[in-house]
């Protein structure tokens, strides 16, 4: 399994020889002015929500792949589905069988709308089950009790994305939490330093975690990981 950074909350994730983006925002990033959202190449693109820093690039994304499938919860895959694009629609609840793997959507605690106003149901993780690893991608979320869910009824997680800016999100001292909830010690950091609201100290954050005998991965924008 590959993980490619793209800044912010955005990951390409290649396993099973599919290519899944999550939550692709690029040009408004103002850390990712190197990269061009055109270039992107995906199979599938999963958004957790609908807010503006995790949808911003979809449709650019869509156009430019279009046979890529969305997979998302009901409100956001009709919402795209109107829009002419692929989707497959999900909820949190049981598993599905894609090419690549199978898929669960999971809780997360957050707010989600469109940026036109528009509802887009609840926010969302996944967690991927594929032959090359486990993975579970939180999306935006506070620490919540739920979390602990997911190793009654998931495989051993590999690696999970979780996010560490505060303010929005949970800081780093909950993704430690968080990281015992889930049972998973390898932990990728996303939605920080972004924003003003989000920036956090590195040095700090990965100590933290390593005084806990675990690991957490500050991705560099561009930057690819083998797990």
């Amino acid at each position: 399994m590959k993980i490619t950074y793209y800044g912010h909350s955005c990951f390409l994730v290649e396993t099973g020889g599919k290519r899944l983006l999550f939550d692709p925002f690029v040009n408004g990033n103002p850390l990712a002015t190197g990269l061009d959202v055109n270039s992107i190449r995906c199979d599938y693109i999963l958004p957790t929500h609908a807010h503006q820093d995790h949808i911003g690039d979809l449709e650019t994304v869509a156009h430019n792949n279009p046979e890529a499938l969305i997979i998302a919860i009901w409100e956001i895959s009709a919402y795209y589905s109107a829009k002419g694009l692929r989707t497959h629609p999900m909820n949190k609840g049981g598993w599905w069988t894609f090419d690549f793997g199978r898929l669960k959507m999971v809780q997360a605690i957050h707010s989600s709308v469109f940026p036109d106003g528009m509802p887009a149901g609840e926010p969302t993780g996944f967690v991927i089950d594929s032959a090359d690893g486990v993975l579970y991608v939180a999306g935006d979320t506070a620490l919540t009790m739920d979390m602990q869910l997911i190793p009654m009824m998931c495989p051993t997680l590999d690696a999970a994305i979780l996010p560490v800016g505060s303010n929005f999100t949970m800081d780093y001292a909950d993704a430690l939490l968080a990281s015992d909830f889930i049972r998973c010690n390898r932990i990728i950091g996303c939605h920080f330093d972004t924003f003003g609201f989000t920036k956090i100290d590195h040095k700090e954050a990965i100590a933290t975690f390593e005084e806990n005998r675990k690991e957490l991965i500050l991705m560099k924008i561009g930057e690819t990981l083998e797990l």
